[in-house]
Order: C-alpha cells, then structure tokens, then sequence
C-alpha cells in the first residue's frame, strides 16, 4: 500500500488548489515544497494576488466571493460585468488566437466556480480600489477585467491556503524537493524520490500532481530556450523553479507543449535584486506607463505605451525592454499625469530621477539631451485634442509617429518632470507539459502517462506570448482543482470517501 494517495510537488496557489481539491475527495496528501518554510510559497507569494474571472457585476460578486463587502462599499463600487465571451475575447486577442481553444474554455467556464469554491475554503477577497480602479463622482470605477484580489495579496493568499490545506490533514515537507519520478515497467506512477535533510528518500504514491512552476529562475534554460540576453534578466518571484517539475516528466516520455520561447515579463525596477524580496513583492513593477512615454537609452520610443490596457500589455512590453539597448528602459511622465502613478512608484527604492527640464533629465538618465528633446517634442507636436479619461480606452491619440500613442496622449510638457528606470523582470514561463481535460500529462503519442497531473505554470498551452493580467492565478487554481479532483478519483480515494 501507498504511503499517499497523492503527492504533490510544489507549495504556490496550483500546488495549494490540488491539494484541497485531492484532500477534499478522500485522499491523503503530501505536499512537497522544495524551498525553506521561510521561502514558501513559489511565485503566488509575490503577486499581487488579483484573479480574472467570469461574473455580470457586483451584484453576482457579493453573492459568493465578496461576501465581506459591506453595503455602503458595494454602493461606492462601479464593475463591469466580465462574462465569458469577454474573457475568452481577451485572451485570444491577446495570444493572437494561439491559445489553446479547450484549455482557454476549462478556464474560463471553470473561473466562477473556482472562486466559490475557494472562499468555501475560507480564502478571502477583496476589490482592487488602489491598483484597477478609478475615483469618478465619488465612486470606485474599476477596469481592466482583473479587479478583485485576495486580501492580503499574493502573500496572505498563500498564508490562507497554507492555514487551509493544514487544517484539512495535509502533511507539508519544507526543504524537500522532488528529483525523480518512480514508475513501473508501462510507465505507470508508484513513487517519487525526493532530496531533502535527510539525503535522498523514496516515497511511494498512487498519483504525482507537479505544480512546481516553470524555469524561470534557471538562467541557463532562460538563454536555451527565451534566447541570448535572458540570463541576465531579474526574477520577480522565488529562487526555486529551475524547472524540476518539467524535467522529470520529460525524462520519463511527456511530451513538451506550449510557448517555449515565451514568457510572463514585466517592466522592473532597474535597482530590484536578482530574485524576488519577500518584503517588497510585486512593488518593483511599474505599470504606469499609459499615462506617459517609454524611452530606451537612445531617448527613442519603441511601444505604443496606449495600445491597450496595462493588463493586456504590460507582458508583452515586458518583453521589448529585454531587446532595447542595456534591458533598459525608463518611463517618463510630467504634472499631469504623476498624480494617476501607482502606489508602486512610491516606494523608497525607487530609480526616479526629477528634473524641471527635458535637458536636465536626460543628463541624469545620461540619455543624449538632443535626442530626448527631439523625441519629446515630436511627441508632443503630434497629440491631437481629446478627453482623457483612463479608465476607458478613451481615444486620445498621436498622429503621424512612427509609432503612435492610440489612447492617452497627452503632452509631456509640465515640469517638474519624473522619470523611473526598468528593466525586464521574468515572472513565469509559457512553455511545459500537455495534459488532457482531466489534468493527466500526456506523452508523445498523447497518451495519459498513469498517476501523473500536472496544474500550474508547468502546463503550457495556454499562454502565448502575451498574458491577460489576472489569468495567471486563475488558471492555477482551476487546473489545480481539475488535477486535484481527477488524482482523487484514480487513486480510488473519491469512492472510497463517497460510501463512507
């Protein structure tokens, strides 16, 4: 007999969500979590814990996942219905219709259920107010279709599913990681060897569910599969995933699936470490680029920083930093608009340079003064007559650029001027493992390999190039409960329970 019915290698929201899912049904359960208990939590612990789900507004949201909104906050609030249409729109607009057509509907159909489903698992949520909202005649007018996060962020996300899965009969192993699979001669899941204080130890089990993220912290797969230059990016999140999760199942005839020349980015504090701060989180980001313009090193524009909204460009611009002269980029806004900054460009370690002229901020950028001016200038010469607005795509654009600003286009030309220097920081990668609808990683021939799931960033598929913001911990907590459910269920853990 098994030690466990399933074990599940990882500690982040996915890794969470399975265990629930696979506890709930029966199972007993190991989790795995290679980093320290200091180091918890893979790359959820660092978001800023915002989910994209389906739902027609606040009045739907109170009902089951805001259930501890008050009646004067639900009257000050103002969110758009996102229903599935929207939601499949949104991420097929922006993976250019490269996502996977059935793992894009388990998401979405599986979205409003899963967030029920969590706070029935008492993980609390609460409006976005200071990151996806706008205050417009006294009421919170939210945009963007991720406007709701659970308290506390990506941390306390972690904390509370952590505090779940333990009340629940988890067993949790910190500081042990998974470093092989142990299958039988048709290939079939019997056990797990794994590294922890102890040495090296083999576990046996009924069903291996890995949701230990992608290679994002390992350089060397960064440059063999991102390409040149991505070693030397930052990462947003944990130190940890070096791409175990992919690697085992690899090694054992799954087949490779998904974008694996892509990647979640971000534009990043230039002065942020190499790994992710436990202390600063997602601060490092800054996503307030549509409310200014985005120079490299040579003082020239390279995205239309309007395209869109900031949750449907911000990975993607991400990803333009890494091929500007140095990874460099800075962000540059004037009076107007400095007041609309996210509380993210307050922090105190901040690279912001102010300046009352063009000449002078450039100077301090060390960016060539000429160049800068000409680039703002031609800028401003080009911003056409409009109403600004941001919490809607409102119109108010460039003409006659090589690359024109389609939405908020406003002069930069009301010192004193601020400008923030950024990076790219990687946040997850694209590429994986193919899995079935039940959440069973399939081989080459796309055939189950027995007691093995997968849930998570290590699923690729579903994202191409580009990344709905939102999305990411939605499809952990979906594909998690999915593989959570279907492990219960093989190991035979779910009958079991049911004629009890």
């Amino acid at each position: 007999m098994a030690e466990y019915d399933v074990v599940v290698v990882g500690a982040g929201n996915a890794a969470l969500s399975a265990a629930m899912a696979a506890r709930e049904n029966g199972a007993s359960v190991l989790i795995l979590e290679k980093a320290s208990e200091e180091e918890k939590g893979g790359n959820s612990y660092f978001t800023a814990g915002g989910f994209r789900f389906c739902h027609t507004g606040i009045d739907d949201a109170v009902t089951d996942v805001l259930v501890d909104l008050s009646d004067a906050e639900r009257e000050q609030i103002v969110l758009p219905p996102h229903d599935r249409q929207a939601f499949y729109d949104n991420l097929m607009k922006v993976t250019r219709h490269q996502s996977d057509e059935d793992m894009a509907w388990t998401l979405i159909d599986g979205s409003r259920p899963a967030m029920a489903w969590l706070r029935k698992h008492r993980i609390r949520f609460i409006p976005m107010f200071g990151r996806q909202s706008f205050l417009v005649d006294g009421k919170h007018h939210f945009y963007g279709g991720v406007n709701i996060e659970s308290v506390g962020g990506g941390a306390g996300l972690i904390e509370m599913e952590l505090a779940e899965v333990e009340r629940m009969g988890c067993e949790i192993r910190y500081g042990t990681g998974a470093t092989r699979l142990i299958h039988d001669k048709h290939r079939k899941i019997t056990g797990i060897e794994v590294f922890g204080p102890n040495g090296y130890e083999e576990i046996t089990t009924d069903a291996v569910i890995l949701a230990c993220g992608g290679f994002e912290s390992n350089p060397e797969m960064r440059v063999r599969y991102l390409g040149p230059g991505w070693d030397l990016c930052r990462v947003r999140g944990t130190r940890h995933n070096m791409g175990d999760g992919i690697r085992m199942a690899l090694d054992m005839g799954a087949r490779p699936y998904g974008n694996w020349s892509g990647c979640h980015s971000v534009g990043w504090d230039i002065s942020a470490p190499a790994y992710g701060d436990r202390v600063i989180l997602d601060n490092f980001q800054k996503h307030s680029y549509p409310w200014g313009i985005m120079v490299n090193m040579n003082g020239e524009r390279f995205v239309d920083e309007g395209e869109d909204v900031r949750n449907h460009t911000y990975v993607k611009f991400g990803r333009a930093i890494m091929s500007q002269p140095y990874r460099t980029a800075v962000q540059i806004f004037d009076q107007k608009t400095i007041p609309l900054l996210r509380d993210e460009y307050r922090i105190r370690e901040v690279t912001k340079v102010t300046a009352d002229t063009i000449e002078d901020l450039a100077t301090q950028l060390e960016i060539a003064p000429d160049a800068l001016k000409a680039t703002i200038e031609e800028f401003n010469a080009a911003c056409k007559p409009g109403k600004f607005n941001p919490s809607v795509l409102d119109g108010v654009t460039t003409e006659g650029l090589a690359i024109n600003k389609t939405n908020w286009a406003l002069p930069i030309n009301e010192g004193p001027f601020e400008a923030y220097v950024t990076t790219t920081g990687i946040t997850f990668t694209f590429g994986g493992l193919k899995i079935n609808d039940k959440g069973e990683v399939q081989d080459m021939q796309d055939q189950t390999i027995p007691g093995l799931y997968a849930a998570g960033e290590l699923v690729g598929g579903l994202f191409v190039e580009n990344y709905p913001g939102g999305s990411g911990l939605m499809a952990g907590t979906v594909f998690g409960r999915l593989a959570g459910n279907s492990a219960a269920a093989y190991t035979g853990a779910s009958a079991a329970a049911a004629a009890e």
